[in-house]
């Protein structure tokens, strides 16, 4: 017998809820946003916004299934089942902190806060839930590309935005980099890091370095199996070179980075606290990723 369907309902710890937490007390935070010139009445209403939200969310679940919580924090600690629907509520960012733990798990974005959002991945409105629910077991959702980051020792890292290569600090970062596929195109280079990021990323920090640039390639759509990378502020000197500085990455192609620091990492969306920790002469490779985020809507 076939199990029924979980709800995974995903979302993160409020602002307002930190600020309890740390302060102690509704009035002592109060306090010290005060002395900030904030207002905590303005956080409180945000609070109570997103927790509405989860709570129509959370009540249009059917009777039938099962239901799982997960907080932001928990999710590498977490195991999703092929059976899970995965109903994010928050902001799109969340979406994308979801998106490596799963294996084509429907997943349901739900804007908390509309106006405040995006809404890029958190499409929908809480009380669109049940029927999303319902939609999510129809298999219709759209296939968004994700990256990957694979070591030469196995480590791996999945991103749905983009992956950062380089210091941990964003300091000045040694490696050689080239395309698996053209032989001898391998060049020494300095610069503050290689960010390689999908058309989900053409949104955020991608676009922002594509703007920069001035770059003539155009940005990829997110279901486009097709990634830009860019590197950022390669220094020019006798021992490193600026020829390959940007380009795009088809499903089948590779950049291939060899660490010439001491040390290196690889991060993906943002989160620097789960990162691939890279040595000198370890060598990684990053492009399309054989996964795909299934975004109901």
């Amino acid at each position: 017998m076939s199990l029924a369907p979980r709800a995974v309902l995903v979302h993160r710890t409020t602002e307002y809820e930190e600020l309890v937490a740390r302060h102690g007390t509704h009035g002592q935070a109060a306090y010290f946003l005060s002395s900030r010139g904030r207002d905590i009445e303005e956080v409180a209403r945000r609070h109570q916004r997103t927790r509405r939200a989860f709570a129509e969310v959370a009540a249009a679940i059917p009777l039938t299934w099962r239901q799982a919580r997960v907080e932001r924090g928990e999710l590498d600690r977490f195991l999703f089942a092929p059976e899970d629907v995965v109903v994010v509520v928050g902001q799109d960012g969340l979406v994308a902190n979801v998106a490596k733990y799963l294996a084509g798990q429907p997943v349901i974005g739900v804007d908390a806060e509309p106006g405040r959002n995006a809404g890029v991945l958190v499409r929908h409105r809480s009380a669109d839930a049940a029927a999303l629910l319902r939609a999510a077991l129809s298999g219709r959702a759209d296939e968004l590309v994700m990256v990957e980051a694979v070591a030469d020792d196995t480590q791996r890292l999945v991103a749905l935005n983009e992956i950062y290569l380089g210091a941990a600090g964003h300091q000045s970062a040694r490696y050689r980099l080239g395309l698996d596929g053209d032989r001898g195109v391998v060049e020494a280079q300095a610069s503050s890091g290689v960010l390689v990021g999908t058309g989900t990323g053409a949104t955020g920090w991608l676009r922002s370095v594509w703007q920069e640039r001035g770059s003539a390639l155009p940005l990829p759509a997110p279901t486009e199996e097709r990634l830009l990378w860019f590197v950022r502020e390669a220094w020019p000197s006798p021992a490193t070179g600026t020829s390959l500085v940007s380009g795009q990455l088809l499903p089948a192609a590779r950049l291939h980075l060899t660490v010439e620091s001491e040390h290196l990492v690889a991060f993906g969306d943002g989160v620097e606290s789960d990162a691939l920790s890279l040595t000198f002469g370890q060598s990684v490779r990053v492009g399309v990723c054989g996964e795909r985020l299934r975004l109901v809507g």
